[in-house]
């Protein structure tokens, strides 16, 4: 009976030692997915803010004061436009259209 004791408490011994180490992966694994989940929380955060940074920063307004300003460009008017053909010749401007006439009622 001894030798089938020994066997026994040996057996008892590992299967105690594996569950040690098992809840130790496990407790370690649970760390490093809370510490993940963190992580993308804060990234998804920040995502969002440089977002709306970006919209921000797109506004028709101020991409317009921007090309004023730092690139020294205007607004195209007729009288500065230049119409070409494929071929790259030029083309008259196109003449605006009249403005209908008002009538009597």
């Amino acid at each position: 009976m001894t030798r089938i004791s020994a066997v026994l408490l040996l057996a008892v011994m590992a299967s105690a030692l594996y569950l040690v180490h098992t809840q130790y992966q496990s407790r370690r694994l649970y760390t490093e997915l809370d510490r993940a989940l963190a992580l993308a929380r804060q990234l998804e955060t920040e995502h969002q803010r440089l977002q709306v940074e970006r919209r921000a920063q797109a506004t028709p307004l101020r991409v317009e004061r921007m090309a004023r300003d730092k690139l020294h460009m205007h607004t195209a008017t007729p009288a500065i436009t230049h119409y070409v053909t494929a071929d790259g010749r030029p083309v008259a401007a196109p003449q605006p259209a009249p403005e209908p006439v008002k009538g009597r009622r």
